[in-house]
């Protein structure tokens, strides 16, 4: 089995599985836009494998050993995207597709080195948890969209959603980087957009935006 294509599997499969766990072959077709079978073939391996729990016509889930080997892989690629950022000083829109590629070729003493040389971090350049050698998450704070935060409420913005570079390079041009504070001053109702203050400094933002922009009321209420 090629291993590059496995790993993209149980990549898939730990993002955009539901709550429960479970996700739909279908849905794995759409994300790696290939066709039905093809997953279902791949599903077999892993299932043979002892990776994840394969029914045919029914959703899939993990194997214990199949989460912790997706986990190790999210751990590879998150801390070279903060390697990337912190010490080659990509900016945050590049750092995904750059670990992508060398997460497939990286031993775990390389990923050691450089989680050391980045001071052990618990959070990624975009603010998803990275895992421990283990595969223990770190805690977090209980996050809300953007979108979902009431007026005059201000905000620390703790996660941003999707890779896609002008996104991200957007809202790193209007000041909405990990830890800046966010007020809230309008929501629109014809739209949902919202105006917000960021440093003194009032800008128009989407729905579609702010649903993909994560944070925690300074208050201590999320």
């Amino acid at each position: 089995m090629n291993s590059v294509s496995k790993e993209n599997y149980l990549s898939i499969i730990y993002k955009h599985r539901d709550p429960s766990g479970e996700i739909k072959p279908n849905v794995i077709a759409e994300w790696l836009q290939i066709s039905n079978p093809a997953v279902t073939d791949m599903l077999k391996k892993l299932a043979k494998d002892k990776l994840v729990l394969y029914t045919p016509y029914k959703a899939v889930r993990f194997t214990k050993q199949g989460e912790l080997a997706a986990k190790k892989l999210v751990r590879r690629h998150r801390i070279w995207e903060i390697f990337l950022h912190e010490i080659v000083g990509m900016p945050w829109e590049k750092v995904h597709a750059e670990a992508e590629r060398l997460e497939h070729h990286s031993s775990d003493e390389l990923i050691s080195r450089l989680e050391e040389m980045v001071n052990f971090p618990a959070f990624d350049p975009h603010g998803d948890p990275i895992p421990d050698k283990n595969g223990v998450m770190p805690q977090q704070l209980t996050l809300k969209p953007l979108s979902e935060m009431p007026v005059n409420s201000a905000l620390t913005v703790k996660r941003v959603s999707g890779f896609d570079g002008g996104f991200l390079q957007y809202i790193n041009s209007i000041g909405i980087t990990l830890q800046a504070t966010v007020t809230i001053i309008e929501i629109r109702g014809f739209d949902k957009s919202l105006l917000i203050d960021i440093n003194g400094a009032k800008h128009s933002i989407s729905s579609t935006i702010a649903d993909n922009i994560f944070v925690s009321d300074n208050s201590g209420v999320s």
